[in-house]
């Protein structure tokens, strides 16, 4: 199985409207129409978070000797070495989107203590888009 890319739908949840990675993709889309560079940054941001939650973790190290003649530990064949990506359900999702959002909302309190408003107003701005997608389902 090959890598899964951003909104590209999961499990038998594809194309449903309800589904939070379908609502963050339509966002995005539309936030890059309108060159919304702050709500561009903060979906990708949180699609890259759910697809470093979905990867495998790596495994051991190969054995010395392991794999093919000319590269260590390398596979034969095309996708050999692909793996399926960890199964995260909806609920795992809205946790990640709310995580997202609060670390932007820690951040930004930790902006305005700094004496820096105009970051932590974006800050707080990127958090409420995350929140607004996931209230929109």
């Amino acid at each position: 199985m090959s890598a899964r890319h951003p909104g590209e739908a999961r499990g038998d949840t594809e194309g449903r409207p309800d589904d939070i990675e379908t609502r963050l993709c339509a966002a995005l889309r539309d936030a890059m129409k309108t060159r919304d560079v702050v709500a561009v940054f903060a979906l990708r941001s949180a699609l890259s978070a759910i697809g470093n939650a979905g990867a495998i973790p790596a495994g051991p190290d190969p054995a010395p000797g392991a794999g093919r003649q000319y590269v260590a530990g390398a596979g034969a064949g095309l996708g050999a070495t692909d793996t399926a990506a960890r199964p995260l359900t909806q609920a795992d999702l809205a946790v990640i989107v709310r995580r997202e959002a609060g670390e932007r909302e820690t951040a930004a309190d930790q902006c305005d203590q700094a004496g820096h408003p105009d970051r932590a107003e974006r800050l707080r701005r990127e958090a409420g888009i995350l929140r607004a997608v996931l209230e929109t389902g």
